[in-house]
C-alpha cells in the first residue's frame, strides 16, 4: 500500500479512452499494488477503470471542439463561425440586391414664347421631381426601388437630361419634348415593422420579420427622431445626405448640377447595429443609453476648454484623445416608451438578375412639381400620366448567400484589411464585401495603370511603365442564369463610392470591364472493352462541366490543356484521350465562340485561341480577360472512337 502523503505522478498528456485506460492500470500498479492486482477483462474493477477512461474521454474531447470552435479557422458551426466573423466586423452575406440603371421617362409641353433657331423649347414649368424610392416592378414580379431622386429641370455631366421630339402640330411646330434621365435602383422586397418599447432595456435586441434582409432603409420613432446604422454602437458620427438647395447650401447651389446632394457629418445617441442570425434573420441592437460622463469629456467643445464656466474643464488632461473623436462613452441610447418603425427591403438573390427592357411597370411614384409656379391643371395631369420607365441594361450583382467557407475565408482577409485598402488583396476583399444593397460583383481582377513612359519618345511606339498612384480594377457579375456579364453603370458608380471609404487619398481606381472569352470544348476517347460507351461518355462532358464552372475560374486564368486531359482520364472506363479531328494540334481543342451561334448568343470578343496556344496553354489576352464555357450542354462536345 502506498505511503500516506507521498507525492504521486498523475500524467496529464492522456487525451483519448485507450491512454486514459493505460494510464489509470499503471497508477493503481505503482500506488495500490496490493490493493487492487486484478487486472482481467472480467474482473468487475475493470469495468470501473474503463468507466472512469469513458469519462476522461469524453471530457477530453469536449474540450478540444471548445478549443477548435473559438479559432474561426477550424470552427464548424454555424453560430460560431457568424459570431467570430461579426467579431471581426465582417457581416456574413445572405443575399444581395440586383442594381439596375433605369431610364425614367416624362413628357413636357413646349413654351410657345421661348423660340431658340425656329424651335420652340421645352416649357420647364412641368419638369417634375420624382424622389428616391420610387417602385419598378419586373414582369417576374422582382421589385426595384430607385435610390436617387429624378429632378428633371436639371441637366448636367453628372446627371444629364435628354430632350427628344415627341409631338409636332399641323404647322410642324413641336408642342411635346419627350424627357429622359437615368437613376440606378436596387431590387428588393419593401415591408414595414413596428416594434413598441416601454421601460428602459440596456442593450436591447429586437429581430425583423422577414429575411434576408437587403438594407435597412430607416427608422423612425413615435417623435419622429431618425434612428442611424453604425458600424459599432461607440461610433456617434454619421453621414447625412442632403439635398443641394439654396435653402440647405446657398454657397454652393450653383454646383447643383454636378452635385444634387451633399454629404455631412453629424453627431447622434440615436443609433443601432445590425447583426446576422446563423438562422438568417436580422438583428437590430441598441446601446446602453447610460452615459459615464458629458460627451464633451472625449470630445472637447474649443470654446469651453480653459474658462472659468462652472462645470466645464479648465485644463487639457488624459480625456482629450484624438483617438477618440468617433466615440462616446454612452454607446447610444436604447429606445423608451416609443414605437419604432422599420422600414427595409428583403428578398434578393440570382433571379433578381432581370433581362433587359423588363423592369418597366411602375407601382409608387410621389411626383412632385414646382410650387411657386401656376400650372394648367389638364396639362399638369398629363404630365402626371406620362411617367414611364424601362432598363436598357440588364440587373446584375445579385446572388444567393454566402456558404460556411465563404464566410470564414471572408472574414479572416476583412479583418487583415483593417477597415483601408493599401495592398491589391486588401482591394479585392474590400470589393467582394460591397454590402448587398450595392449589388455583388463575381470577378475581381487588379493591376497597377500604366501610363507612356518619358515624354520625347516615338509616340507610334510608346513603351510603358507601371503609375504607382493608379489601380485598375477589371470587374465582371452574374446575369439571371448566372452567366458573366459586364457590370451596369449602377453597381461601378456604387464601386466608386464604397471605396472611397477605403483607399489611400493618393490612389485613384478606375472601374473597367474584363473581357469575356466564350469557348467551345471538343474531345475524343478511347473506352476499356467491355464498358457502355454512352455512359462514359456522359460522365466525361460532366467531369468537363464542372472543371468548367464559372465560379471556379478567375480573371487571367490560363487553360493547361494537360489539366483538361487529366480530368477525361481520371473518368473511369476512359482508356485513352486522343486528338478529336485529324488537323488537331492538341489533344484538347478550344475554339472561341462569339456572336449568335445556332440561337444561342455569346459575346462578340473574337480571341485567336490557336496564336494565344503556347506548350499546350492557352493564355489569356494582355488585355485582362477571363474564359468561360457559356452554354456546357452544347459548347462541351466528345466522341468515343471505339474501345481497347
Amino acid at each position: 500500500m502506498a505511503t500516506k502523503g507521498i507525492r504521486k505522478d498523475v500524467k496529464y498528456l492522456n487525451k483519448d479512452f485507450a491512454s486514459f485506460r493505460n494510464s489509470l492500470i499503471e497508477f493503481a500498479k505503482t500506488y495500490f499494488p496490493n490493493t487492487y492486482n486484478d487486472f482481467n477483462e472480467a474482473d468487475p474493477g475493470m469495468m470501473f477503470i474503463e468507466m472512469a477512461s469513458y469519462v476522461g474521454d469524453t471530457l477530453s474531447y469536449y474540450m478540444d471542439e471548445q478549443f477548435k470552435e473559438s479559432m474561426l479557422a477550424f470552427a464548424e458551426e454555424k453560430k460560431t463561425i457568424y459570431e467570430i466573423a461579426q467579431g471581426y466586423g465582417y457581416k456574413p452575406r445572405q443575399a444581395s440586391a440586383a442594381s439596375v440603371m433605369l431610364d425614367v421617362f416624362q413628357t413636357i409641353p413646349s413654351d410657345p414664347n421661348t423660340v431658340v433657331n425656329g424651335k420652340r423649347q421645352p416649357n420647364e414649368d412641368y419638369c417634375m421631381t420624382i424622389p428616391a424610392g420610387m417602385l419598378v416592378t419586373s414582369t417576374n414580379g422582382t421589385v426595384f426601388r430607385t435610390t436617387g431622386n429624378v429632378v428633371f429641370r436639371d441637366s448636367g455631366s453628372m446627371s444629364p437630361r435628354q430632350d427628344d421630339i415627341f409631338e409636332v402640330d399641323d404647322d410642324s411646330n413641336i408642342t411635346k419634348y419627350l424627357l429622359k434621365k437615368q437613376v440606378a435602383a436596387v431590387s428588393g422586397t419593401i415591408t414595414t415593422d413596428y416594434i413598441q418599447f416601454g421601460a428602459a432595456e440596456k442593450y436591447k435586441r429586437v429581430v425583423l420579420g422577414n429575411s434576408p434582409v437587403l438594407e435597412i432603409i430607416s427608422v423612425t420613432d413615435s417623435d419622429g427622431n431618425e434612428w442611424h446604422e453604425v458600424p459599432f454602437l461607440a461610433q456617434d458620427t454619421v453621414y447625412d445626405e442632403v439635398e443641394n438647395t439654396s435653402n440647405n447650401s446657398p454657397d454652393l447651389v450653383d454646383g447643383r448640377n454636378f452635385a444634387p446632394f451633399l454629404l455631412k457629418l453629424k453627431k447622434t445617441s440615436k443609433r443601432f447595429k445590425t447583426y446576422i442570425r446563423p438562422d438568417g434573420k436580422t438583428e437590430i441592437r441598441f446601446g446602453s443609453g447610460v452615459a459615464a460622463g458629458a460627451d464633451e469629456e472625449i470630445i472637447p467643445n474649443p470654446t469651453n476648454v480653459g474658462s472659468s464656466l462652472p462645470g466645464t474643464p479648465s485644463f487639457l488632461d488624459t480625456s482629450f484623445d484624438p483617438a477618440n473623436f468617433l466615440n462616446t462613452e454612452t454607446y447610444g441610447q436604447c429606445p423608451t416608451n416609443t414605437t419604432l418603425t422599420i422600414k427595409y427591403s428583403f428578398g434578393g438573390g440570382v433571379d433578381d438578375n432581370v433581362a433587359s427592357n423588363t423592369v418597366n411597370n411602375i407601382t409608387s411614384q410621389s411626383p412632385t412639381f414646382d410650387l411657386s409656379v401656376t400650372l394648367d391643371s389638364n396639362i399638369r395631369t398629363q404630365t402626371e400620366n406620362s411617367i414611364a420607365a424601362t432598363n436598357p441594361q440588364p440587373a446584375t450583382g445579385g446572388s444567393g448567400a454566402e456558404t460556411l467557407e465563404d464566410v470564414r475565408v471572408n472574414a479572416a482577409a476583412y479583418f487583415q484589411a483593417q477597415s483601408r485598402a493599401v495592398t491589391k488583396d486588401d482591394y479585392i476583399t474590400r470589393i467582394y464585401s460591397l454590402p448587398p444593397k450595392y449589388g455583388n460583383i463575381s470577378k475581381v481582377y487588379m493591376i497597377q495603370d500604366e501610363q507612356v513612359a518619358a515624354t520625347g519618345q516615338n509616340e507610334a511606339d510608346p513603351t510603358f511603365q507601371p503609375n504607382p498612384l493608379a489601380l485598375n480594377m477589371y470587374c465582371l457579375g452574374f446575369n439571371q442564369d448566372k452567366k458573366l456579364v459586364p457590370l451596369n453603370a449602377a453597381v461601378k458608380e456604387n464601386i466608386k463610392t464604397y471605396l472611397s471609404q477605403y483607399r489611400m487619398m493618393t490612389d485613384a481606381v478606375q472601374i473597367k470591364d474584363a473581357w469575356i472569352c466564350n469557348i467551345g470544348i471538343s474531345f475524343a476517347i478511347y473506352t476499356k472493352r467491355g464498358i457502355n460507351k454512352g455512359e462514359v461518355l456522359v460522365s466525361c462532358v460532366d467531369r468537363l462541366k464542372t472543371y468548367f464552372d464559372t465560379q471556379k475560374w478567375q480573371i487571367n486564368q490560363p487553360i493547361v490543356i494537360a489539366d483538361i486531359v487529366s480530368q477525361l482520364i481520371g473518368v473511369p472506363g476512359v482508356a485513352s484521350v486522343v486528338k478529336p479531328y485529324e488537323n488537331s494540334t492538341e489533344l484538347v481543342t478550344i475554339t472561341n465562340k462569339w456572336g449568335t451561334i445556332n440561337g444561342s448568343t455569346y459575346s462578340d470578343n473574337i480571341y485567336n485561341i490557336p496564336d494565344a496556344t503556347f506548350n499546350s496553354i492557352v493564355y489569356p489576352s494582355v488585355d485582362p480577360a477571363i474564359f468561360e464555357v457559356k452554354w456546357p450542354d452544347t459548347d462541351i462536345q466528345g466522341r468515343v472512337l471505339g474501345d481497347i
